[in-house]
């Protein structure tokens, strides 16, 4: 029996649940790379953020890459590091408070870096420990099929292409950003490189560090890890100055655990049948609409179809809708080998990465709690929510 099943009593419904034992193994495989390669691979909070696992986080690595002043504040104060910081606008208002959590700024345009780097000089100037800046460069390549999730799409607001940037860098500028990646393989991060060296390899002399950004899911069933080593052992061997570094979000947590929610009512219109649940996917699992992505049902099968008419085939084959008032609040077809009874437990697998930080309260619906098995097997309740969380939202 898996730690899950085995602890479903001592679970709420709903919950987020990372099993501690499968995080770890994730971390090793990481710390792995890192050690073998030498490049640093550090976690974009914008895939996670549950701050009360950091303790275990920091086993492995040492820092963080942030997107926003709360995600830099939340690297500085509960991660104990500087961030990585990069956002595709800083707000004047936020930026000095940015420095004070940041290792180093990275700037989405050219204007952005004219507009702050007098901030960061002043900064420099006055502060021991110095903030480095960076540039996002955009290499016009990208193997993502998603347009939604395609930095390097035609018209991106993403980055500086090369035929924009000057002959000579702009003063302070210590690297170059590229993220062009999601959920793809060392041979895609291979195939990117080509292009990233073409366009961009003239300022390596000029630069201290390259930043390959997120998408990079080593911890994959079928990643090529040993291939991944190699192409970052080649990389810095072509240019041996340069510090590389990773900034992957799901390949921390993926696979990592389920959310566990409950059937609340089970209804039939026209044949189809739809278990509602005590979750929702617009509220809690967003990505299974924006994707749109079909998540695994734990005991059940997936039906690669929402025809009707397969909804109507009979044998336990259903939809699983949400416990909002959106119509599209829904998600199917999967079949289970049995009926499904009110209060009975439902299980989606590999939850954890892109959903607690995806979440919202649309329709003040209840967000899942959030829970830990840790490595003895036991389950800890490390967040619950309450109307006064929802409430404050609104303050």
């Amino acid at each position: 029996m898996d730690n899950i099943t085995a602890l479903l009593n001592d679970i709420p419904s709903p919950c987020y649940v990372v099993e501690e034992e499968l995080l770890r193994r994730n971390l090793q495989l990481i710390h792995k790379v890192a050690e073998e390669s030498g490049a640093e691979i550090i976690l974009a909070f914008k895939a996670f953020a549950l701050w009360k696992t950091f303790p275990v986080f920091r086993e492995y690595i040492s820092h963080t890459t942030a997107s926003s002043i709360f995600e830099a504040r939340l690297a500085f104060e509960e991660f104990g590091s500087r961030a990585h910081t990069y956002s595709p606008a800083y707000i004047e208002s936020d930026f000095h408070q940015i420095l004070d959590y940041s290792k180093c700024v990275t700037f989405n345009s050219l204007s952005q870096y004219q507009r702050f780097f007098p901030l960061v000089e002043d900064y420099n100037q006055n502060h021991e420990e110095k903030v480095q800046m960076g540039l996002r460069v955009n290499p016009e390549y990208s193997e993502i099929e998603t347009l939604l999730y395609n930095p390097c799409a035609p018209g991106s607001r993403f980055g500086v292409m090369a035929a924009d940037l000057p002959t000579t860098l702009p003063d302070g500028i210590k690297g170059f950003h590229v993220h062009c990646h999601c959920e793809n393989d060392s041979y895609a991060l291979e195939r990117t490189l080509v292009h990233i060296e073409e366009k961009f390899s003239r300022w390596f002399d000029q630069i201290e560090w390259l930043n390959l950004g997120g998408g990079h899911l080593m911890t994959r069933k079928d990643y090529d890890v040993n291939h991944l080593i190699g192409v970052l052992k080649g990389l810095r061997k072509r240019y041996p100055w340069l510090k590389v570094i990773l900034e992957p979000g799901s390949a921390f947590a993926w696979q990592t655990g389920p959310l566990v929610a409950s059937v609340v009512d089970v209804v039939e219109n026209a044949g189809v049948k739809t278990a509602i649940l005590d979750v929702s996917f617009t509220c809690h699992m967003p990505d299974c609409l924006e994707m749109p992505y079909h998540p695994q049902v734990r005991g059940a099968v997936t039906i690669e179809s929402d025809d009707l008419d397969d909804a109507r085939k009979g044998g336990h084959i259903y939809r699983l809708g949400g416990n909002s008032c959106l119509s599209g609040d829904f998600m199917g077809l999967w079949q289970f080998d049995h009926a499904l009874q009110v209060g009975e437990r439902i299980i989606f697998e590999d939850m954890i990465h892109y959903t607690t930080v995806k979440t919202n309260m649309f329709n003040g619906i209840p967000h899942p709690a959030i829970g830990m098995v840790t490595t003895d097997g036991k389950f800890k309740l490390l967040r619950s929510f309450t109307y006064e969380d929802y409430r404050d939202r609104m303050d």
